[in-house]
């Protein structure tokens, strides 16, 4: 069985409460080896280095979402730098702006998104990094932040030009359930992603792709994401999800692993 890794899953999430280890089973009975659960805030970034404790393949990012940026305080970035150096912390976030649904204000998102590129490189680990209604926005602050950068636009929402430019910043990108939406752009900017920056995710329990939409989405799912992909690139399921696979473990230091 191919070994898939899910690179963005909310596994610390209570829509989980009630099955979290049944989806936990199903994703390595379909051969998800990794799976990257980021954090949303402190106590979810906390809960994901828990889950990643109790579970082999799964590993955690800290750090707190523009939804959360009004409630970021300075200590927060001690915190989060303490938070990261368990050893399956293996990025920080999900950062970054969300300008559509504008639960935080637009200064507060500003300043906790440079705050944690800034701890993220000081570190030296990678970025996950959240746009929404945002990505001009976005990709100015990750390029004046450029210098020792390196990370993931997660559930990419831009075009090609968006992409070219997150891609000239040494920046992988990734996508969603979303490739597999009628109207969506996604699966013809992932067409064109070099494959050794190109990486899957489900971003469960969100983005169920079809013919699970509107479902909660979970990660034995992201062969979906994956087989959308393989086919507009008219190319072979196992050849990408071993690039896709190989771009992950680089860009996140993980273990190279089987599918169970």
């Amino acid at each position: 069985m191919i070994p898939f890794i899910d690179t963005h899953v909310h596994l610390n999430l209570p829509d989980f409460d009630p099955d979290r280890e049944e989806v936990i089973e199903r994703a390595k009975d379909s051969g998800i080896s990794h799976i990257l659960i980021p954090g949303i805030d402190l106590p979810s970034s906390r809960i994901s280095i828990e889950l990643a404790q109790r579970f082999e393949g799964l590993y955690a990012a800290v750090g707190v979402h523009p939804h959360e940026a009004k409630e970021f305080k300075p200590n927060d970035l001690l915190v989060l730098r303490e938070l990261a150096q368990h050893s399956k912390v293996k990025a920080i976030g999900e950062m970054g702006l969300d300008f559509y649904r504008k639960l935080s204000p637009k200064s507060d998102q500003v300043e906790a998104f440079r705050a944690q590129l800034r701890l993220a490189k000081d570190l030296g680990l990678p970025i996950v990094v959240h746009s929404r209604g945002a990505i001009e926005e976005a990709l100015e602050i990750l390029n004046n932040e450029r210098d020792g950068l390196k990370g993931v636009l997660h559930c990419f929402e831009g075009d090609r030009e968006a992409a070219d430019r997150a891609l000239g910043l040494g920046l992988h990108i990734s996508f969603t359930g979303q490739v597999t939406f009628p109207r969506s752009q996604a699966l013809a900017v992932a067409k064109l992603v070099p494959l050794d920056r190109l990486l899957l995710e489900t971003d469960s329990p969100y983005l169920a792709p079809v013919p699970h939409r509107g479902k909660r989405n979970e990660p034995a799912w992201v062969r979906l994401v994956a087989e959308s992909i393989a086919q507009a690139r008219e190319m072979d399921l196992e050849s990408l999800v071993m690039a896709t696979s190989q771009a992950a473990i680089e860009l996140f230091g993980l273990p190279k692993m089987e599918a169970g």
